[in-house]
């Protein structure tokens, strides 16, 4: 996938479909957005190999006492923080492995557990602009500070996240009964390396919220547990650390949708969403995410969306891709991790729950978020 977009991306140049100025106006406003996602994949993937996720979900299973259903929530708990605070590629590229391995080791089904994280990765992801690469592109269109942000977005996001939770919960309620044996006490190989990852996790959201730039507070934090792992880990630091692949599709989708809205996708779009509205841009961006990804789908709206409306466009990519598998990234590589751990999950089994639920998170986020609007 990131090649075919590479490619694509480079080819609107060579054919002169995208003019090398605007390509270069684009890749200028795409270029913080690729540092932050470069420093955060790095932040996220020591911090795993610091065993920050193991043992988040040690103390997660010791803190349920043995009760199935208080396990489940504190999962959405550790899911919706990971979310928040290190974006939804971290919840599914790195916590649902964890998160299987803790259902396999309580001798619990997996198949709930597997959905809890990837629903919250996509639904969890509207409170901070560093939660989903959509939100950090709305952030310059919607001239709000990152506080101002977080209080427009706070009602619907809480909406979101426990909608979510009460869906999941209806329909796993038989798998969730019961209880299980409380595990001992892990303990991590490196401590110095578990408490300097801890903490880089933990300083990294108050920065964005104070106001730094989510490139420059995902940096720093990332730049000490690379000093500290150069110290105590040498060997951890490789060049796979870095996401090539992820920037190089985030600029080739760019470079598409822009070339395509010059090309009739624009008009085409003006048409549809008309005047816009809160419920018509929402549901509009959450159909346009399932069949296209939802960053192609927030690329090509976008600039038919008034200022007004972006919340709500927001709130469609984010949570719309629930239905179709390639809805998003971060649900294709949710779907490799699960295969790895031996759990498969259809397109049809993941349709259905989302045909189901989704509609009701996404109806309930609107809601909340044309009450913020009144």
């Amino acid at each position: 996938m990131w090649a075919v977009a590479g490619v694509a991306g480079l080819l609107t140049i060579v054919t002169g479909l995208l003019p090398l100025a605007d390509a270069g106006d684009v890749t200028a406003r795409v270029g913080p957005i690729l540092g932050f996602l470069v420093a955060v994949t790095v932040l996220a993937e020591l911090a795993d190999r610091a065993e920050v996720f193991d043992v988040a979900a040690d103390r997660v299973a010791r803190l349920g006492r043995g009760s199935v259903p208080r396990l489940f929530l504190l999962v959405c708990l550790l899911g919706t923080a990971t979310t928040i605070f290190l974006s939804l590629d971290t919840t599914a590229v790195l916590l649902t492995p964890v998160v299987l391995a803790l259902a396999v080791r309580l001798e619990l089904p997996p198949l709930p557990f597997a959905m809890t994280a990837v629903w919250l990765a996509n639904t969890a992801s509207l409170l901070l602009p560093v939660s989903n690469l959509t939100n950090l592109l709305a952030a310059d269109k919607l001239g709000r500070s990152p506080s101002s942000y977080v209080g427009a977005m706070a009602l619907p996001a809480s909406t979101a996240i426990v909608v979510s939770v009460l869906v999941l919960g209806v329909r796993f309620r038989k798998e969730l009964r019961g209880r299980y044996a409380t595990p001992p006490t892990r303990v991590a190989g490196d401590r110095v390396l578990l408490i300097v990852g801890a903490l880089a996790c933990l300083a990294f959201g108050p920065a964005v919220i104070a106001g730094a730039p989510a490139w420059a507070a995902a940096t720093p934090a990332a730049a000490v547990l690379v000093l500290t792992f150069a110290w105590r880990r040498p060997a951890a630091l490789r060049l796979s650390l870095l996401p090539w692949r992820l920037v190089i599709l985030t600029e080739g989708l760019f470079l598409v949708v822009e070339a395509a809205g010059r090309h009739g996708l624009d008009r085409l779009l003006r048409d549809v969403i008309g005047g816009g509205g809160t419920w018509r841009v929402g549901s509009i961006s959450a159909a346009a995410s399932n069949v296209f990804n939802n960053l192609p789908a927030y690329l090509a709206i976008e600039r038919q969306t008034s200022r007004h409306d972006l919340l709500a466009l927001l709130a469609g990519v984010n949570i719309g891709p629930l239905v179709l598998l390639w809805g998003s990234l971060a649900t294709l590589l949710w779907r490799e991790r699960c295969k790895a751990r031996g759990v498969e999950i259809s397109a049809g089994q993941f349709a259905r729950l989302g045909l189901i639920g989704m509609p009701l998170v996404l109806g309930a986020t609107l809601g909340a978020l044309q009450l913020m609007t009144i």
